[in-house]
């Protein structure tokens, strides 16, 4: 890196001349030597952090700088790269910091869920040793160096940001005894409540009365009711336990209730024979897996018959923003995914530049993740148009909610034989029903039932897709 020498001549008295070389010595790197005179010092400067100086006012006198390229062979910024280099290290270098990374542009903070390690363990590079729960995923903290774990310096269930530090690692594991998990909640418990303990007194202590001290600590426990005014507090009873909601369950429920009170929604309801489809995943099935390594599933075809229904009605794709409407030029499907945890909606890019395998591929490798609760916040991100399956679970028939900040939500059900006249015949025949809940500020009912025809005919009719009709 190239390093600037920067000049100035101090042209004031003795007094303003030495308070100032005082001030400028401190500001050396280690391990490079002074160069100062009674009337010029010369500063070492990162070439960056100097853009124009040509006259600065300190104290009452003049100093005139002036901005040279002379470079001393001597000078080196290892001092300056160190300190970026190691963010995690403590002043004398064994001790090192975990902290939380960084969690997505839309999560500020998150819930440390639990420790994977207690104190007196022993960690390798990247080994996860906490995990954090945020509104969308639960996040892995891995250690930055191998070692033991020295303190821990959080608590499960606190609410930490990026950068929080929550654990001190020794990377030389000297001085470190396994201390168990009683022993560690006990020093915790032990260490908050001294803080309020010292301050009360101090605060009581002019007004003389040693009683009162004793009572005002009991006025803040009723706290907790203010902090639900926005559900009533039931009262307890027996046969009943009280678990607070995980932060995905919150956010889940936060959204679903802003979409209620935001959107227009209205449904609309169709049913599809999957005569020909079923006959046509049976008849291509083994073929299918043996080329491309992946079962031939339903979700394939509904994936390319709403890419094929967004392009006949782009209205559908769109959303509001204000006082405008955004049309968007891809499709990016969101595919509802129920989990342990909570509800997710990965998004499967680009879907309409993509073939039936390599949309089952991409189902499948986010399903997993979605299970695992190892999907990405970029992987759940955007997505202009959700696709949900409440048949898997035996759903006959529902009314699924906007995913916002979108405008439709196609939702799938079971497959039942039922009796249908076909050609002046009642045969049994495996019907779906499927409906499609829309932003009636945006989308008109017959831009949304010509949406829904269009599912219907494709997964109806597959060959349709391969003749564009």
């Amino acid at each position: 890196m190239m390093l600037g020498v920067l000049k100035r001549r101090v042209a004031c008295g003795g007094s303003c001349s030495s308070n100032l070389g005082q001030l400028l010595k401190t500001k050396r790197p280690g391990g490079v030597s002074p160069r100062a005179s009674s009337s010029a010092e010369e500063i070492l400067l990162q070439p960056r952090h100097v853009q124009n100086f040509s006259h600065l006012v300190v104290s009452g006198c003049s100093v005139s700088l002036r901005l040279t390229r002379d470079l001393g062979p001597s000078i080196q910024s290892h001092a300056t790269m160190k300190i970026w280099s190691r963010p995690f290290s403590s002043d004398n270098g064994d001790l090192v910091h975990a902290v939380v990374p960084a969690m997505g542009e839309s999560i500020s903070d998150g819930t440390l869920a639990k420790f994977l390690k207690n104190p007196g363990d022993r960690v390798e590079v990247d080994e996860p040793i906490a995990q954090v729960e945020t509104d969308k995923v639960t996040i892995d903290i891995a250690s930055p160096e191998a070692g033991v774990i020295k303190e821990l310096l959080a608590k499960e269930g606190d609410t930490v940001e990026p950068g929080t530090k929550i654990a001190v690692i020794s990377k030389s594991g000297e001085g470190v005894t396994h201390v168990a998990p009683s022993e560690k909640i006990a020093e915790t418990a032990a260490s908050e409540p001294s803080p309020p303990v010292e301050k009360i007194p101090e605060e009581k202590s002019p007004k003389g009365a040693t009683a009162p001290v004793k009572e005002k600590p009991k006025t803040p426990t009723p706290p907790p009711p203010k902090g639900s005014a926005t559900e009533p507090q039931l009262p307890p009873k027996e046969r009943e336990r009280r678990v607070p909601m995980t932060r995905i369950r919150k956010r889940v429920a936060t959204r679903l209730k802003d979409s209620q009170n935001t959107y227009a929604m209205l449904s609309t309801f169709n049913e599809v024979d999957m005569t020909n489809l079923m006959k046509l995943r049976s008849d291509y099935k083994d073929a299918f897996v043996e080329k491309h390594g992946v079962k031939l599933g339903l979700m394939s075809a509904f994936v390319k018959a709403a890419v094929s229904g967004l392009q006949n009605q782009p209205i559908i794709n769109a959303v509001i923003d204000g006082d405008d409407v955004i049309y968007r030029d891809y499709t990016d499907i969101s595919v509802a995914v129920g989990t342990p945890k909570g509800l997710v909606v990965p998004v499967i890019r680009d879907a309409d530049k993509m073939n039936f395998a390599e949309i089952e591929k991409e189902i499948n490798t986010l399903a997993k993740k979605a299970n695992d609760g190892s999907l990405s916040i970029d992987e759940m991100a955007g997505g202009s148009f959700t696709i949900s399956n409440g048949g898997v679970y035996g759903s006959l028939l529902s009314t699924p909610i906007i995913n916002p900040p979108q405008s439709a939500i196609l939702g799938m059900h079971s497959i039942v034989n039922r009796p249908m006249v076909v050609g002046g015949n009642i045969v049994p025949r495996p019907m779906m029903y499927i409906a499609l809940t829309y932003d009636h500020r945006l989308i008109d009912g017959r831009e949304a039932v010509y949406f829904l025809r269009r599912i219907k005919d494709v997964v109806e009719d597959p060959r349709r897709l391969l003749l564009d009709v």
